[in-house]
């Protein structure tokens, strides 16, 4: 009996002892503890947002209350305080990161400090095996292998569209969408052909580019054939007399014949793919410098000042004379709809003719406009492919101005002063531009924008006077030919690839024009 007094002493007394240490370990972790309550400390920011808003903000906080709450017992609100119309923005403008700590970890912060200043234990400086299963099935992890502040959860994605100012400012480059793409346009031609024994004659038409891709030149008494697809070189024809020489070559529009103009008087007819001369039509009495087709209808401009009409299909092939011209005719142009003929002459002189019936012009047609604002010799002429109404004119030495007419309304629509002899005019469609060849002084060829002809860009390489330009059948290069005896390809009017696909799918193949044998 007194041995069971004596256990259950001995069993209340350790008891008592384990209650009292209990309490005495809650009074040091609730010290220790690192949410409870900071006294004298300043006012936390939300809170004093929260006293500067209107009353409305402040219905939950008492005026008489102390500022130093407990931040264990207060949240920080869903809502910044003294904005209860607008919340925050669910996508972060800053870069801040605010991890997530729950109570768990700060529990565990707060035991390791306070084990910090607690001294080594040297009977047990290793814990055991059952102690640390003991921690893992309280706590979930080992707290020996715990870390006195540890973040959780991943950090937010920045939203989209956002930037960093810092890299923005320092570090950021310009967008590919947002670079401007610019055209660059070579200051040197892409090839340069020799043209050896070229007649240095303003009032000629020398040259020639075909629309199967093939350029035609005259060079003395002869004609030479460039083929711009393979690059082979192809004699043409000669003339049988050494004193005679070539005065005009012109394409048809499926570029299977070639008509030349010769200082005899004559027009030679020639089938280009068989290199056989098909006719020998004479009706002009002076050299004909002049050649313009308009499908089976091939007109011709001589030093007399006539232009004859050929039908090339029947054997009297001369239709019909214009007589406008008191000089030679070096100018001469059809428009590409077929409705218009224009003619440029010696005598300062621009004229505008109807196409007659059945695409012939009769020898008592008059003309639609006549314009006599050049001051020289008007060579250079070229219609407007996407204005088939519109037609630009060049004036020799004493005039040098380049002159868009409306041949509706026969009235001047801008002219500019080129301060240099324009030998030359082709349009440019892929751009809408014009381009221009100069003789004296300059020597070049310029590029203008239409319709403001402003300059564009200047094409200096040739040595001596510009004397017929003519553009390839894609549009993308432009043929000049000078009294250098050198021809220089230009590449300057190469189209963007997506808009050059789109062109060739509308594109069809080009059927012969003439119909009928010629005889």
């Amino acid at each position: 009996m007194f041995f069971f007094r004596v256990v259950c002493c001995l069993r209340s007394f350790e008891t008592k002892r384990t209650m009292t240490q209990f309490g005495f370990d809650n009074d040091i972790q609730s010290i220790l503890k690192l949410d409870m309550p900071i006294t004298n400390a300043p006012m936390a920011r939300w809170q004093r947002k929260a006293n500067s808003s209107s009353s409305a903000a402040l219905g939950g906080l008492s005026p008489g209350k102390s500022t130093n709450v407990s931040l264990s017992s207060s949240k920080t609100p869903s809502k910044t305080p003294g904005k209860n119309k607008k919340q925050t923005p669910s996508k972060m403008v800053g870069d801040r990161f605010i991890p997530t700590r729950n109570s768990n970890q700060m529990d565990v912060a707060s035991f390791l400090l306070s084990k910090e200043n607690e001294p080594m234990d040297a009977s047990n400086p290793v814990p055991s095996e059952s102690q640390r299963a003991w921690s893992v099935s309280l706590n979930g992890y080992n707290i020996e292998d715990a870390k006195i502040l540890h973040l959780g959860g991943k950090p937010l994605n920045a939203p989209e569209g956002y930037q960093n100012n810092l890299k923005v400012l320092y570090s950021q480059v310009a967008t590919p969408a947002s670079v401007k793409k610019t055209r660059y346009i070579s200051l040197t031609p892409d090839r340069i052909l020799d043209a050896p024994d070229l007649r240095n004659d303003f009032y000629l038409n020398l040259l020639d580019w075909s629309s199967r891709n093939v350029l035609a030149v005259g060079l003395h008494n002869s004609v030479y054939l460039w083929d711009a697809t393979q690059g082979d070189i192809i004699f043409l024809m000669s003339m049988e007399r050494e004193e005679d020489y070539i005065c005009s070559v012109s394409w048809a529009s499926d570029g299977n014949y070639l008509a030349v103009g010769t200082s005899d008087c004559k027009i030679q007819l020639w089938d280009v793919e068989a290199q056989k001369r098909l006719r020998n039509m004479a009706s002009h009495t002076t050299r004909v410098g002049s050649l313009s087709w308009n499908a089976h209808i091939l007109s011709s401009g001589s030093r007399s000042g006539h232009i004859h009409h050929h039908d090339v299909r029947v054997a009297n092939h001369h239709l019909s004379t214009l007589n406008g011209h008191s000089q030679e005719v070096c100018g001469l142009k059809w428009s590409p709809d077929g409705r218009y003929l224009a003619s440029g002459g010696n005598d300062n002189l621009v004229y505008v003719w109807p196409r007659g019936q059945e695409g012939s012009v009769s020898n008592d047609t008059q003309w639609v406009n006549c314009w006599n604002e050049h001051q020289g010799a008007v060579k250079a002429l070229a219609w407007c492919p996407w204005q088939p109404n519109i037609l630009a004119s060049g004036g020799g030495t004493s005039d040098r101005h380049i002159r868009i007419w409306n041949v509706n309304s026969g009235s001047c629509v801008t002219s500019l002063d080129t301060q240099s002899q324009i030998s030359s005019l082709v349009f440019a469609p892929n751009y809408k531009e014009l381009v221009s060849g100069h003789g004296y002084s300059h020597n070049n060829v310029v590029i203008w924008k239409y319709p403001s002809l402003s300059k564009v860009a200047e094409l200096n390489s040739h040595q001596d006077r510009v004397l017929n330009l003519t553009m390839s059948p894609d549009n993308c290069f432009v043929a000049s030919v000078a009294g250098d005896e050198t021809i220089r390809m230009w590449k300057s009017f190469e189209m963007d690839p997506v808009k050059k696909k789109a062109k060739e799918r509308m594109m069809k193949p080009l059927s012969s024009v003439i119909h009928q044998p010629i005889r």
